[in-house]
């Protein structure tokens, strides 16, 4: 049976979710805890990687399985072999040949700042503090020049194995900016993205909104395709990744 698990973490203490060598990462964790209880160690498919520090809301995985626990038990049993920064939200059967990477239409990601002179204690670990004022006004504007189908290669980090074949085009379908007092949320639905591509899109709107870069500077920097032209690659801890969109019948 090949099943689709939901997951949320916070990603402060892990090395991302791809299992690595040298740092715990949340698929290790997770497939320690499926051992526990399905005894044994299923091959997960993950909906993304997510780098060290990134943390999500809703995060998709599969993984075929064939013993006796029924999904709508694994999670409380799965949770109970859990930290409390990993939590399995939902768990039922997918089609067959459902992967949970190559079957994403679509997914959302957020990034929070907290425009203030002092960090919160309570959310230093999961959004990036920028101190001077920012015009999010300016940085909406900006945003909406992203939106829509571009070569995104100037918001690539190096590295990529994407941008080495060549392969740079995505489509960004939404792209918002919001303030509420101090906290400024960036949210962005793709088809796709590139390495750090929404960290550095993250930091390229705090440029703007700092005064630094404008709305009209958006199209050149698409077209030159050189990174050095973006925004700094914010910190890992202000990005979550907020949801997966599938096709209808995995109920997603």
């Amino acid at each position: 049976m090949n099943i689709l698990l939901w997951l949320a973490y916070k990603g402060t203490d892990y090395a991302g979710f791809q299992v690595q060598p040298n740092g715990v990462t949340v698929c290790e964790t997770l497939q320690n805890a499926m051992e526990a209880v399905l005894g044994c160690r299923p091959d997960v498919k993950g909906c993304s990687r997510t780098d060290a520090g990134v943390h999500a809301r809703r995060f998709a995985l599969n993984f075929h399985y064939d013993g006796r626990v029924p999904a709508e038990k694994l999670v409380p049993a799965l949770n109970a072999h859990l930290p409390p920064a990993i939590r399995v939200l939902e768990a039922r059967p997918a089609a067959e040949a459902f992967h949970a990477r190559y079957a994403a239409h679509a997914k959302t990601y957020r990034y929070y700042l907290l425009n203030a002179r002092v960090d919160d204690p309570f959310t230093f670990d999961t959004c990036h503090r920028v101190a001077g004022h920012l015009d999010e006004a300016a940085m909406q504007a900006a945003a909406d020049a992203l939106v829509g189908r571009h070569d995104f290669l100037a918001l690539c980090a190096s590295g990529s194995s994407a941008a080495a074949h060549g392969d740079t085009v995505r489509t960004i379908t939404a792209c918002t900016v919001q303030r509420r007092g101090d906290r400024v949320c960036i949210t962005v639905t793709a088809d796709g993205y590139l390495y750090n591509m929404v960290r550095i899109l993250a930091g390229t709107l705090v440029q703007v909104g700092l005064g630094k870069l404008s709305a009209g500077d958006i199209p050149g920097i698409l077209a030159s395709r050189d990174r050095r032209r973006a925004g700094p690659t914010l910190p890992a801890k202000g990005l979550v990744l907020e949801n997966v969109l599938y096709e209808e019948e995995t109920n997603s």
